[in-house]
């Protein structure tokens, strides 16, 4: 027998509503939530609407109330997300129901989470709709930046941490507005897997040398690594669907699960890394393009970031933080830093692909950069090269303009004791015509450069009457910001700079 769409429908329905209680509509009789406000008073009610964060709530009597979110407990906020998601789920009435838009619907957030074998999803399942720090915080993953457009977390986890039956070095997750955004792990791959132990200024010291067999011990890797996630989803949410993602060259072939308006996309690149994704199904239907955010409006944020303080210090603050962590992708995590700060999203693991990536990190810069330059003029971006010696005029160019300006230096151990402790001692300078006369008398001679430890950085302001830049390293919040003289930077500068911008 054949089910008319109405039919189905109806069935549809009621399998979503005895999957997730909280889901009704406003004509169904749901059972009663006990709403509970920030002051404790409760109150037994159904949900009518909610839009825009106002809710309309109805007693069994039939009494109706109108009431922000926000004055409601943090659970019950959740659950209006979660009821506001599950509404969208249930199509308009004389509508047919489009093949896979509620895919999977009969997994459980517990079974889903089991197969993960961590707690991403959120108990009411509407991970778009969760707070950021809430996710991160169940999953124990470290904030990486914070700035008033964008929240990230990053972690690095140990070798006992597994996620759908592997390994991932790397595991970070993004919001934007309040909500979760996307989710990205990276297993098995040249940078991580043969990296340092430590990171910030201690992965340029590796405790062992790179095995002869290195390279298959990778190709291994990631054939495991791709075998067991792919056979952990499949086992939970069935086969997978392959299609493409990304753009430029950042477009690869995935395999793809949904369930409920989440896509798992799975990255398998022969000799690189496995990435994991986990986006919004409506991006995933997209191939992961996003629409273009106009130049006017990118420089008004943009500018809005320039930062001019009493003591004359120009200073780009809330440039998004990329934590490269125990391996040498300075390039792309800086590369990344500052093409997210224009409105462009990126990836280091996908820019060091680009940059060609070797075993332990270390990238090609300026193959990376020519790669990074075509996909900016595909985005309407520009691209500036310039050389030189480190010039405060040169700079002052861009960073007035709000766009940071990438730098290749030698790191050297002298020059991050000194950037530190001056860093350190210039928070407490409250009479800065007297520091400008101590920097005056400072010397270079303390900072030894031996080219071993190439580095790429971004300088992101300036102070013309101290004659000091700030420069700001991809290895976390605390290296946000950093100063030194430009004779002191001069001495460690490879004379080759870089700008992303409009």
């Amino acid at each position: 027998m054949t089910l008319g769409p109405p039919t189905a429908r109806c069935l549809l329905a009621c399998a979503l509503m005895l999957a997730f209680p909280a889901f009704s509509r406003a004509t169904a009789q749901a059972p009663l939530h006990t709403f509970t406000n920030r002051e404790g008073r409760s109150i037994e009610a159904r949900v009518v609407s909610y839009e825009n964060g106002q809710a309309k709530i109805q007693r069994a009597d039939g009494v109706q109330f109108a009431l922000a979110a926000t004055t409601l407990s943090a659970a019950d906020q959740e659950f209006l997300a979660e009821w506001k998601r599950q509404e969208s789920l249930q199509p308009p009435l004389g509508s047919i129901v489009s093949p896979g838009a509620t895919a999977n619907a009969q997994v459980t957030v517990a079974a889903l989470n089991e197969a993960l074998g961590q707690p991403l999803m959120p108990a009411g399942g509407a991970l778009w709709q969760a707070a950021p720090e809430s996710v991160a915080s169940r999953l124990k993953w470290p904030r990486e930046s914070r700035t008033p457009a964008q929240i990230s977390f990053r972690a690095y986890p140990g070798g006992e941490y597994r996620f759908a039956g592997a390994r991932p070095f790397s595991a970070s997750l993004y919001g934007e507005g309040g909500q979760t955004t996307s989710v990205s792990l990276v297993f098995a791959n040249r940078g991580d897997s043969f990296g340092a132990k430590r990171g910030g200024e201690d992965h340029f010291e590796r405790d062992d040398e790179l095995p002869a067999d290195a390279l298959t011990r990778l190709k291994a890797a990631i054939k495991a690594d791709a075998g067991a996630i792919e056979a952990a989803l499949t086992r939970v949410l069935g086969a997978p669907e392959k299609q493409n993602y990304g753009e430029g060259e950042g477009r690869r072939r995935v395999l793809r699960w949904d369930w409920i308006g989440h896509a798992f996309l799975l990255s398998e690149e022969a000799e690189q890394y496995v990435g994991l994704a986990v986006v919004p199904s409506a991006l995933a239907d997209q191939r992961g393009k996003t629409a273009r955010v106009s130049d006017a409006s990118v420089r008004e944020r943009i500018r809005a970031t320039l930062e001019k303080r009493p003591n004359g210090d120009v200073v780009i603050k809330d440039i998004p933080m990329v934590d490269q962590g125990p391996k040498g992708y300075c390039a792309p995590a800086t590369c990344e830093r500052a093409m997210r700060h224009v409105g462009i999203q990126a990836d280091m693991y996908l820019l060091a692909v680009a940059g060609g990536s070797g075993l332990g990190g270390g990238v090609s810069v300026d193959r990376m950069l020519q790669t990074v330059g075509r996909d900016l003029r595909r985005k309407g971006r520009s691209f500036e090269t310039f050389g030189g010696a480190v010039s405060l005029k040169k700079l002052a160019k861009h960073l007035d303009d709000g766009l940071p300006v990438l730098w290749l230096m030698d790191s050297a151990e002298s020059f991050n004791e000194l950037a530190n402790a001056r860093t350190r001692k210039r928070k407490t300078i409250t009479d800065w015509a007297a520091w400008k006369e101590e920097l005056a008398s400072a010397g270079a001679g303390e900072i030894v450069s031996d080219g071993t430890r190439a580095h790429c950085t971004m300088i992101i302001g300036y102070n013309r009457e101290t004659g000091e830049i700030a420069f700001s390293d991809s290895w976390g919040e605390q290296y946000t910001e950093r100063w030194v003289r430009v004779e002191e930077a001069q001495a460690v500068s490879k004379g080759a700079f870089y700008v992303i911008g409009l």
